[in-house]
């Protein structure tokens, strides 16, 4: 089987292997591929794999060799799936590969809001500490976590371990559910009583609002001006979910306003990010490009699995397929 890598370069910039692939056929990987160079590299080839590249009803027209594609992703929106389905390639993704490092990047930004160690790091590393007649001091006031709320939009796999790791710092932790009929029970996050409330209940009464749902017509700038207005004045969010769920305008307006204490990211509208992005330079902003599941072992995890699904596939019993 010939095997076609587009854009390998995100998943592996040279640190990792492709071996798991290379058992299965003919390996050939590309860095980046351009909309240009698609159809030209998937000459012949039965199967793709694709973490950005993306499928359009035109490449398939002028693919029939194709049979597969596998996203290096758990979303898989860069593939027109009636297209796949019309001409007979089957499309497989990776679920929850990136739970765990989702999670804990998640943490990260928050505790990167609330304690500024970045900001501290680079205040010593200028000299500001030698120069310092105490034996500490700090550059803006910073927060602790017990005793605070954290809300979560969309308590999925990703949610669930937030709300695990927030209840360890002492945080009393909230959901709004994707299935609304939710609304008013609850679920154990390892010990910890999470209760189900509504969207605007929730927001109104947290502390931090962490996103983790899914890119949808719903879920689309569910947080923008509105919003936002019900939030506590100071109150931090995370978005470590799909940019285009919040509106990047109206949250570099609650930025500016004080509204909004501070908002971590990890992805943006756009990406790569543009220089006209609202967020860019906006005041207690923490912005990381895309980077949540790019640790070493959540990569190899990942590539192993879709090569697994691969081989499912050539054995005749797909799984993980989405069309």
């Amino acid at each position: 089987m010939k095997i076609v890598i587009l854009d390998g370069s995100a998943a592996n910039p040279g640190d990792i292997t492709w071996e798991a692939f290379e058992k299965l056929g003919e390996v050939k990987a590309y860095d980046i591929t351009s909309k240009d160079q698609l159809i030209e590299r998937l000459e012949g080839a039965e199967c793709a794999i694709t973490n950005k590249t993306a499928f359009d009803r035109s490449v398939f027209e002028q693919l029939p060799c194709l049979k597969y594609i596998g996203v290096l992703a758990t979303g898989y929106n860069v593939v027109d799936l009636d297209a796949a389905r019309e001409h007979g390639v089957t499309v497989t993704n990776v679920p929850e590969y990136a739970t765990f490092a989702t999670a804990q990047h998640t943490m990260a930004l928050l505790l990167e809001l609330t304690n500024l160690a970045g900001l501290h790091s680079a205040s010593v590393m200028e000299g500001e500490w030698c120069r310092c007649p105490q034996f500490c001091y700090f550059k803006a006031p910073l927060t602790e976590l017990a005793g605070k709320t954290l809300h979560i939009i969309g308590p999925g796999k990703i949610g669930k371990r937030v709300a695990l790791m927030a209840s360890a710092f002492g945080m009393t932790v909230t959901a709004t559910p994707h299935d609304l009929s939710l609304e008013g029970s609850s679920f154990d996050a390892g010990g910890t009583v999470v209760r189900y409330l509504s969207f605007e209940e929730g927001i109104g009464n947290a502390d931090v609002v962490s996103l983790h749902c899914p890119l949808t017509d719903d879920t689309r700038e569910i947080i923008n001006r509105d919003s936002l207005a019900l939030f506590r004045p100071g109150a931090l969010l995370i978005n470590c979910a799909r940019g285009p769920v919040v509106n990047e305008e109206a949250v570099r307006a609650a930025l500016n306003s004080g509204k909004l204490g501070g908002y971590g990211a990890d992805v943006v509208c756009t990406e790569p990010m543009l220089g006209s992005n609202p967020l860019k330079g906006a005041p207690n902003c923490v912005i990381t490009p895309h980077i949540a599941w790019t640790p070493v072992e959540t990569r190899i995890r990942l590539i192993d699995m879709a090569a697994a699904n691969l081989k499912a596939f050539i054995d005749g019993n797909p799984v993980n397929t989405v069309s």
